[in-house]
């Protein structure tokens, strides 16, 4: 699991990508006097709406899992993507202090290798 806090520069409306899969992008910037980062993330399926309470402009900390998979184009080229896979969202609350809004179904102990797991290092 790791985390980011960055202010929201862009927030996306959700994208039907099929009849299975929807997701929501946003952006945020850490804002850094000598190079900014500006980094895409993610939220899929029922996470979309953990975003919609923050406004751009917010400061926000988002939980996310870095995801890769390989893909075969149909003309046989091997292709490999990255993603950013949020979870969990800290949004500022009114006042002081924040309010957390995160995944129900998800678990920290999906992340917690046991050892019969079957690790390549």
């Amino acid at each position: 699991m790791l985390t980011y806090t960055g202010i929201l520069k862009v927030k996306n409306a959700e994208v039907k990508v099929s009849e299975k899969f929807k997701k929501r992008e946003f952006v945020l910037t850490d804002n850094a006097q000598s190079y900014p980062q500006t980094i895409l993330f993610q939220l899929t399926q029922d996470r979309t709406s953990l975003i919609e309470n923050a406004k751009v402009g917010d400061e926000i900390t988002v939980h996310f899992l870095l995801k890769g998979r390989e893909w075969k184009n149909p003309q046989g080229e091997i292709k490999f993507f990255n993603s950013l896979d949020v979870f969990k969202i800290d949004l500022p609350k009114a006042g002081s202090g924040s309010t957390s809004v995160q995944d129900p179904n998800f678990s920290n102990e999906t992340l917690v290798p046991t050892p019969d797991d079957d690790l390549p290092f």
